[in-house]
């Protein structure tokens, strides 16, 4: 007879763990929120600021006028001479006021206008232009006829004859020639500006009928500008 089968040996039973309280710190995703949160508050100020001085700035700039296209001295402004252009309210050049643009038309540059700058009032000529009452005469003055870069509208200046090509100071009246000796009084107008050579054109007005001789002279070249002294 077979024997019968050994009852299994038990297994010991496994330890039992204590129970452990478990801490864990704060989750780092609370603290990044939070750090993002603080950020945002911090742009949003930034950003209420600039907008504040963007609008006090906005506030503190006029309208004034500028030059459309580039407009010669002595020529009568046109209302298409003058755009509208906005600068700070503390330029230092005192442009002229927008509204004033009915009141700048007809009013003639003493100075050469060129387009882009801003209109000045000192710029412009006083009445309706210099020597509008007397003859003018447009003299071309080469480099040494004249004091380099010192004339302005409004100088007072003696337009003396020089002696013809080939002649002496004293020829003049024993070839036949002109026998004008006696400077022209006559005041600047316009001053263009010098092309490549130096050479300018000077508008002058003179008076008392001069204006026919003083052309006659020009046209040979035998003018040479004297600068009178000035606040006299």
């Amino acid at each position: 007879m077979d024997s019968p089968a050994a009852p299994p040996v038990p297994r010991p039973a496994a330890p039992t763990r204590p129970d452990v309280p478990i801490t864990t710190p704060a989750p780092a995703r609370t603290q990044r929120r939070w750090s993002v949160v603080a950020l945002c508050v911090v742009l949003a100020v930034v950003a209420g600021l600039g907008a504040a001085a963007a609008v006090t700035s906005a506030s503190d700039r006029t309208r004034v006028l500028a030059i459309a296209r580039d407009v010669p001295a002595g020529r009568a402004l046109t209302d298409a001479d003058l755009v509208t252009a906005e600068v700070s309210a503390d330029s230092a050049l005192a442009p002229v006021p927008a509204d004033r643009k009915a009141s700048m038309v007809g009013k003639r540059p003493a100075v050469d206008l060129r387009k882009g700058g801003l209109l000045i009032e000192s710029q412009l000529a006083s009445g309706t232009g210099l020597g509008d009452d007397e003859q003018q005469v447009g003299v071309q003055i080469k480099r040494g006829q004249a004091p380099a870069g010192t004339l302005a509208p409004g100088d007072a200046v003696l337009a003396v004859t020089t002696p013809a090509q080939g002649q002496g100071a004293s020829s003049s009246r024993q070839d036949g020639g002109d026998d004008q000796t006696t400077p022209f009084e006559a005041s600047v107008v316009t001053v263009s500006r010098p092309d490549a050579s130096g050479t300018v054109v000077v508008n002058l007005a003179v008076g008392d009928g001069n204006g026919p001789q003083l052309a006659t002279l020009a046209a040979q070249g035998r003018i040479a500008l004297v600068r009178e002294p000035r606040g006299q």
